[in-house]
């Protein structure tokens, strides 16, 4: 893919819709992974089993903050959702396969539920699934008519015209 199709904001009018969604949850996410680390960011990956937590912790909560802002504006929008779907497939493994299971799985704890298996897992995936698409929507899809990277877009069609 050349560097043209990454900046490129695609043909969909309405993907400002995904981009609110998705921003409308990364933003407070990523900021709350900052604010209270123990709670949501390295404390809770330590808890679930990631590897270098304190690492991890802070560096997801600024991926997400970054991401959900570049959404927003629609900037650089195929770009920002790459390692939206990477934290999307890690949060699915990490967290909902031992749901799935039932039990502990790959060094990923389990956290304690009223039920467990696949009912308790679409219930537990559901936000998960929603963002992990809506990222692979805007991935392939880009930012939309109405987002600075058309805009960009039109401004870099027109230096080439003249």
């Amino acid at each position: 893919m050349n560097r043209r199709w990454w900046m490129s904001p695609g043909e969909a009018t309405w993907s400002i819709l995904v981009r609110l969604s998705l921003a409308g949850v990364f933003i407070p996410e990523g900021l709350q992974k900052l604010v209270h680390p123990d709670v949501l960011g390295a404390g809770r990956f330590a808890r679930i089993g990631i590897p270098y937590p304190d690492f991890f912790g802070p560096f997801v909560g600024w991926v997400e903050l970054v991401a959900g802002m570049l959404f927003l504006l629609g900037y650089a929008t195929r770009i920002a959702a790459v390692p939206i779907i990477i934290i999307m497939i890690v949060a699915i493994v990490s967290t909902k396969i031992p749901i799935l299971l039932g039990r502990e799985w790959g060094g990923f704890s389990l956290r304690e539920l009223d039920s467990y298996g696949f009912l308790s897992f679409t219930h537990e995936t559901r936000t998960d699934w929603a963002m992990l698409l809506g990222a692979l929507y805007l991935l392939l899809a880009g930012g939309g008519r109405w987002s600075l990277d058309a805009r960009a877009g039109k401004r870099r069609g027109r230096s080439t015209r003249r």
